[in-house]
């Protein structure tokens, strides 16, 4: 009876490792109006309720420290049963939240349902990202990449009817609507999802570090290496944040925010184009950088992108007062930024194996929550230093990352992996030829 479950399985085209990545992107796109399509919501709901905006956007700081925060919990529980129920639970919160959001008549019901809503989007993302790195052991960044650009690519899709439906039929009947949507449609996507089936199979040759030994996420946090990239991350992320976050402000303050701009034949104001702009080059660049660094080596990748960003940086406070300019360095912040996304899970299932690759890069992932909390201090800089000094800071938190993952990680790393992959190589010499493979998905449909 096995063999016979075993042979219709390999006969489902969605097996297919390609397919696999392929549903994930999709249950990210649906997710992602969790976060994207949020800002949408807000000034309908204010002017309902008159709870005041900062009281509303708490709810999405306390959906956003969920999501980051618990995703290790959930990338758990991908290790251990598998992805389907992960993210069946993830789009059964999903859609519940956007139900909730729409009965909401009191913030503390606001805020229950950003928790909700933030456990299923981090299961989403978690379960999906470290499914991809799982079936993809040797094309890592291409395929976190692209799962992650599903993240963003899926509210570029629906924040137009999103925003007509909310005009058209009100706010609460758009909540609801979609919320149940998405919900139904995550869920049949989770039920085509498949743990990887490993078999023994030679490890691809890398011409850079690549561990043979799986870690717990308990083990791995206990290495001086996990630290150091961790650290690096949350530099990363931080210093983009920082000016990211702030483009809007930055642009009225320069007076640029409603200047008329012609792009492909449309008028829009600068600052509307953008960030239309950016959140394009912010999907673009998760998947090709992950694939220029399966290639080239991650912190090859990481040295070069992220002193590019501090360039940017720099770029766009020395010559941001010209409309031009704007656009362009602006959206080279978010070319370069992107990144991290790909990059880093990519990097920690590298060095720390694909057996428990779900748990080990949702641990890295809180690394985004850490960065979010330094966010404020943007505006601290420019209270006392203007935008310059917000941007001198950002452009030296990124460089100095760059500089330290060729400098002082690259060497770190592949020592620490060097070191213990011995053993297994000791075996090798020994005679034990299973020592000398690496454990790859069976259906890898090439």
């Amino acid at each position: 009876m096995d063999d016979i479950n075993q042979q219709t399985t390999a006969r489902v085209f969605w097996a297919n490792r390609w397919w696999q990545l392929v549903i994930g992107m999709m249950c990210m796109a649906l997710v992602a109006n969790l976060q994207y399509a949020w800002t949408l919501f807000v000034t309908p709901m204010n002017a309902r309720h008159h709870w005041g905006e900062a009281s509303i956007q708490l709810a999405f700081a306390i959906f956003i420290l969920t999501e980051t925060w618990l995703v290790p919990v959930e990338g758990w529980l991908v290790d251990k049963f598998g992805p389907r129920p992960v993210v069946a639970g993830g789009a059964v919160c999903a859609g519940l939240a956007w139900v909730m959001n729409s009965y909401a008549t009191t913030l503390p019901m606001l805020y229950v349902s950003a928790v909700i809503a933030g456990i299923g989007a981090g299961g989403v993302y978690g379960t999906c990202v470290g499914n991809a790195l799982k079936w993809f052991p040797d094309r890592r960044g291409l395929a976190a990449g692209l799962t992650a650009a599903g993240f963003g690519a899926g509210a570029a899709v629906t924040v137009i009817p999103i925003a007509s439906m909310i005009t058209r039929s009100g706010y609460e009947h758009t909540f609801f609507f979609f919320g149940i949507l998405q919900g139904v449609c995550i869920l049949g996507l989770a039920l085509l999802l498949k743990k990887p089936t490993l078999r023994q199979q030679a490890a691809p040759k890398k011409k850079f570090a690549v561990t043979k030994v799986d870690y717990t996420p308990g083990q791995m946090i206990k290495t001086p290496v996990f630290w150091v990239i961790y650290v690096s991350f949350v530099a990363v992320a931080a210093g983009g944040l920082m000016a990211t976050a702030q483009i809007g402000p930055i642009a009225k303050d320069w007076g640029l925010a409603r200047i008329p701009m012609t792009i492909f034949g449309m008028t829009l104001p600068l600052l509307t184009a953008t960030l239309s702009i950016d959140n394009i080059c912010n999907g673009f660049t998760r998947p090709l950088c992950g694939f220029i660094s399966d290639k080239l080596g991650r912190e090859n990748t990481m040295f070069v992108i992220f002193i590019g960003e501090g360039l940017a940086l720099l770029g766009l406070m020395q010559y941001g007062s010209n409309p031009y300019a704007f656009m362009t360095f602006a959206a080279l912040i978010f070319l370069f930024w992107g990144e991290i996304f790909s990059i880093f899970p990519a990097i920690c299932a590298d060095t720390f194996g694909s057996k428990y690759a779900a748990a080990n890069a949702g641990t890295l992932y809180t690394a985004k929550g850490t960065a979010s909390l330094l966010v404020p201090i943007a505006s601290v800089l420019s209270a006392t230093g203007g935008w310059n000094l917000v941007f001198i800071v950002s452009a030296v938190v990124t460089i100095a990352a760059g500089i330290s993952a060729k400098f002082i990680l690259a060497p770190m790393r592949s020592r620490w992996i060097e070191t213990h992959n011995e053993p297994q190589g000791a075996l090798a010499v020994a005679g034990s030829k299973s020592s000398r493979l690496s454990r790859w998905p069976e259906q890898t449909g090439e």
